[in-house]
């Protein structure tokens, strides 16, 4: 296996786990805390699916020895900000306007976090 496709299996490992902490913290914002409305709900899970993603990112998908960690959990906190508005809008649009299942524009939200996020860390924070 060549550096790119270890790299890519890595960051689709930390990614899983990540998301699985976002979906985790998402159903019980809704089924245990009640909060009615999906797209509110995501964005609070959203942080901790966020923050699991950025200690992944560093120390285990880029394994980042930048001293400056400050520096790249600002630019991760901004990159992932925009795409957690973008992954709450797709989830607000799809269950709370159309009515449709939360967990399919989960998902569909979450490809493009996936997409856009691997992008914004290789070329923006994680950059060696």
């Amino acid at each position: 296996m060549n550096y790119r496709t270890i790299e890519l299996f890595k960051y689709g490992t930390n990614g899983l786990v990540a998301t699985a902490v976002h979906y985790g913290v998402l159903k019980f914002n809704l089924t245990v805390i009640g909060i009615s409305s999906a797209g509110i709900a995501n964005l609070i899970a959203a942080c901790f699916g966020i923050s699991t993603s950025f200690l992944g990112n560093r120390y285990f998908v880029f394994q980042s020895n930048d001293p400056n960690i400050l520096s790249q959990a600002l630019k991760f906190s901004g990159l992932y900000g925009a795409i957690a508005l973008l992954h709450g809008f797709i989830l607000f649009v799809w269950s709370d306007w159309f009515g449709l299942d939360y967990r399919i524009g989960f998902l569909i939200a979450t490809f493009f976090q996936f997409v856009l996020s691997y992008i914004g860390n290789k070329k923006m924070v994680f950059k060696g």
